[in-house]
């Protein structure tokens, strides 16, 4: 629970209305209750605004020009520049205020005798830490995680339940990662002796900036000879597959099932939309937005949206679509010959 003003004075904002109102939750607008604030980010929501029972809200200047004289003279009004954001950090305040108090180290949890563990980082039931780990202030390690030997985590980061940290690996400050994460498992290299696969030890590391969030079963594989990359401000969601010695950018951003091969270099700023596949060895500008289903085969050089999707249809009609695409490289072929005709027609004709 929170009280408006303390809201206003960690957030800012200018509030109209009683600054000791009680804030119990956030709450959508068509689901608000009298203890909750919400927020307008859609104009198109204004009815749902005009109608809400919450106590607060959350509005941009327009907004609240609009709306004033159709709200209850009861509803608190915290006007920003951009009611969105304010609600993402918002979350972020309240998600702190319901943190449980940190518990004592669990006894069940196995720590090396050599790793230094600042005294404020929490290290939660059956954890292990094993030798040579530096865990930095007001680290989180969830129940069951692995955090290999000589892994660096850096302050204020938290683990879920049964992260594995292969050796080696760095993470920085203020990083979430989410259960089932693996971070370093080896890449996919083999070497092909008449038929036979030969593994190729992968001897790099995966280092990973600051304020990076990894989703639910993501993987990210250490480097071959050098390192796997995640710069800082980077958001994976769950399900991701980042193969050895990528690279990826500050501040790009992955939805769920994305696929990225090894050696693959992506820029800053960039956005992949889900099940997005990105093969090896390819570099992508800053900037770029990639949609879902997209696979890029080729390097992109330039900022800006790409997509290759093909839209679903009925199975009939993808058959009949199919069997044209099949005959695609005859009807090059056909064509070609055609333009020929008709430039040696062209050329008979003006010589006459």
């Amino acid at each position: 629970m929170l009280t408006l003003k303390e809201i206003v004075a960690a957030l800012g904002g200018q509030l109209h209305g009683q600054e000791d109102f009680a804030v119990h939750a956030i709450a959508p607008l068509n689901t608000a209750g009298a203890t909750h604030i919400s927020f307008l980010a859609q104009p198109k929501l204004i009815k749902q605004a005009e109608e809400t029972h919450a106590g607060a809200l959350i509005l941009a200047p327009r907004m609240f020009k609009l709306l004033q004289g159709k709200l209850s003279s009861a509803v608190a009004v915290i006007e920003v520049d951009d009611p969105y954001l304010y609600y993402a950090r918002l979350s972020q305040l309240f998600a702190h205020s319901a943190t449980p108090s940190k518990l004592l180290r669990h006894p069940s949890a196995i720590i090396a005798a050599d790793a230094v563990i600042d005294p404020s980082a929490c290290i939660e039931a059956q954890a292990i830490i094993e030798t040579g780990v530096v865990i930095g202030a007001n680290c989180r390690i969830g129940a069951g995680c692995v955090v290999g030997q000589n892994v660096h985590v850096g302050a204020e980061s938290q683990l879920h339940p049964r992260v594995t940290l292969y050796r080696d690996c760095r993470i920085g400050q203020r990083c979430i990662i989410h259960s089932g994460a693996v971070i370093g498992a080896d890449g996919f290299g083999f070497a092909n002796d008449h038929g036979t696969w030969v593994k190729i030890a992968q001897l790099g590391r995966v280092l990973i900036g600051d304020d990076v969030e990894i989703g639910a079963n993501t993987t990210i594989d250490r480097g071959a000879l050098g390192d796997t990359v995640i710069e800082e401000g980077v958001k994976l969601d769950n399900q991701i597959q980042i193969g050895h010695n990528t690279h990826i950018g500050a501040h790009t951003a992955m939805a769920g099932c994305v696929g990225v091969a090894g050696s693959a270099r992506i820029g800053k700023h960039c956005m992949f939309g889900g099940a997005a596949m990105i093969l090896g060895h390819l570099e992508i500008a800053d900037h770029v937005t990639v949609s879902s289903g997209t696979l890029v085969s080729r390097s992109i050089n330039a900022p800006g949206m790409y997509t290759g999707i093909f839209p679903a249809q009925a199975n009939a009609d993808w058959e009949k679509t199919a069997a044209v695409l099949r005959q695609l490289p005859d009807f090059r072929q056909r064509l070609k010959a055609l333009e020929a005709l008709l430039a040696q027609a062209g050329a008979s004709h003006h010589k006459e």
